[in-house]
C-alpha cells in the first residue's frame, strides 16, 4: 500500500508528484506498453521544500500566449513543485489585461501592426486598433484572468501579476500621452512622476488588478526606466523641489514608495526588480534580483526580503549551448542547465542575512519566443534545475 501524510494541504499535492515520478515512464504514454506495470519501489520519502517561494516567470507582453497555453505552463510548474507564477502582463510591446475603466488599453495598446517583437522593435514601434487587418497581439478578459488564477490555485500556485512602471510603458503613453513628460505619443517610455494624473491612472489600474489577483504581492516592475524625460520636465522638477529630492533616482524612489503605500493600504505588498533600490527603498519592499545577485545581496544586507532570479543563472531565454546556430533564435547569453543548477541563493550572506532570502525564480522573457513549442524548448529541461535549487538546495547532485 501507499500512505501519504502532510502537515499542510500542498504537501499532499507534492507527494503525488513524487509518487508519479516513481512510476515507470511507459505509464505516461498515450498508449502504454502492454507490459507496463503500475509498480513503485518500496521506499519511505520524508521531504519538504528548502524555500517558501519557488517561482517561474512568464512574459506575455512581447508575445501573447493563450489561456490554454498559460494553463499548460502552470501544469508543468506543478509537476516540478513550483508554487508561484510571476505573470508579466504589460510592457512596451503590449498591454495584456482588461481594465474596464480604460478600454483603450485593450482596444489599441494590446495590438501592433507587426508579426513579431523584432518587427515592432525595429519597424517603428507603433500600435494599432484591434480590427486592423495587420493587428497582432491579444489580451486576457477579466473572466479569463479569474479562470487562470483559479486553475493555478487548485494546484497551489499563486499568480503574481506584474504591471510595469515607471518605465517600459510606451504602450500606455501611446494612448494616454498626457501621462508622459512630453505630452506627445511615441516620444517617452516612462510615466511623468510630476503629474498627479499618473498616480490617478496607476491607482485605478492597480485597484482592478487587486480585485482579480488575491496574491500577497503585486509586482510593479521598476526596471530600466530611462529617466531622461524627467531631467527636463517642469512637472518633475516641481515635484522634486516640493519633495526635497536631489536627483532622478530619488524621484523614482518617491514613486515606488507612494505606490507601495497605496498597495499596503489595500492589504498587499510591493515587489519590484532590483532597480527599485536606486534612490533608496522602503524597508518593507521586496526586491527581485535580476542583474546578477548583487542587488539581492545588498537588499538582504539592508533587511529587505529578496527573491533571487539573477540573469546569469535564471534567464531561460538565453541560449542553452555554445553553438546557437543549432538552436532556435534567442535573445543572447549562455545559460546551460549546469549553470542554472549552480545558483547559490545564499552566496556572500551571513546566516542572519539568509533569513531575508524568500526563494528563487526562473525568468522566461519572450522577445524571440513567438510560439508555445519554442517556449517549451527554452523552458525544459532547465526548469528542473530551477525547481531543485528551490526545493532541495542542500542536497543537490547534478
Amino acid at each position: 500500500g501507499i500512505e501519504v501524510r502532510a502537515s499542510q494541504f500542498p504537501g499532499f499535492l507534492y507527494a503525488l508528484q513524487s509518487l508519479e515520478q516513481l512510476l515507470p515512464a511507459a505509464v505516461y504514454g498515450t498508449e502504454p506498453a502492454p507490459d507496463a506495470a503500475w509498480e513503485v519501489p518500496c521506499v519511505k520519502i520524508a521531504d519538504a521544500p528548502r524555500f517558501a517561494y519557488r517561482g517561474m516567470h512568464l512574459d506575455v507582453a512581447r508575445h501573447f500566449f493563450s489561456v490554454d497555453e498559460v494553463k499548460r505552463y502552470i501544469d508543468v510548474m506543478a509537476i516540478h513543485k513550483l508554487n508561484t507564477l510571476h505573470w508579466h502582463l504589460t510592457d512596451d510591446q503590449g498591454w495584456r489585461i482588461e481594465i474596464k475603466k480604460y478600454p483603450v488599453l485593450t482596444d489599441i495598446a494590446a495590438w501592433r501592426p507587426y508579426p513579431d517583437w523584432e518587427g515592432w522593435n525595429f519597424g517603428g514601434k507603433r500600435y494599432c486598433r484591434r480590427d486592423d487587418p495587420a493587428a497582432d497581439g491579444g489580451y486576457y478578459t477579466q473572466d479569463e484572468i479569474r479562470e487562470v488564477v483559479e486553475y493555478a490555485r487548485a494546484l497551489h500556485i499563486e499568480v503574481i501579476p506584474e504591471i510595469e512602471m515607471p518605465g517600459h510603458s510606451e504602450e500606455v503613453l501611446a494612448v494616454f500621452p498626457e501621462l508622459s513628460c512630453s505630452g506627445k505619443p511615441y516620444l517617452n517610455s516612462d510615466f511623468c512622476i510630476g503629474n498627479e494624473q499618473t498616480f490617478e491612472f496607476l491607482e485605478n489600474v492597480l485597484s482592478e488588478v487587486i480585485g482579480l489577483f488575491p496574491s500577497e504581492y503585486i509586482h510593479i516592475g521598476g526596471d530600466e526606466a530611462s529617466k531622461q524625460g524627467w531631467r527636463t520636465c517642469p512637472k518633475c522638477a516641481a515635484r522634486m523641489r516640493k519633495e526635497g529630492l536631489k536627483d532622478v533616482d530619488e524621484l523614482q524612489s518617491y514613486m515606488i514608495r507612494r505606490i507601495e503605500t497605496f498597495l499596503n493600504a489595500k492589504g498587499r505588498r510591493l515587489l519590484g526588480w532590483d532597480e527599485i533600490l536606486e534612490g533608496g527603498v522602503s524597508p518593507t519592499a521586496t526586491v527581485m534580483s535580476w542583474r546578477g545577485s548583487k542587488g539581492g545581496i545588498a537588499a538582504a544586507k539592508a533587511g529587505n526580503h529578496v527573491i533571487m532570479a539573477p540573469n546569469v543563472h535564471c534567464y531561460l531565454d538565453y541560449y542553452q549551448t555554445k553553438t546557437p546556430t543549432k538552436e532556435p533564435m534567442a535573445i543572447g547569453g549562455y545559460v546551460p542547465m549546469r549553470k542554472v543548477y549552480e545558483l547559490d541563493p545564499y552566496d556572500q550572506l551571513t546566516p542572519g542575512e539568509r533569513a531575508y532570502i524568500l526563494g528563487v525564480q526562473g525568468n522566461l522573457w519572450t522577445e524571440y519566443i513567438a510560439t508555445f513549442p519554442h517556449l517549451k524548448h527554452m523552458l525544459l529541461p532547465r526548469l528542473a534545475a530551477i525547481a531543485e535549487v528551490g526545493w532541495s538546495y542542500d542536497r543537490k547532485d547534478f
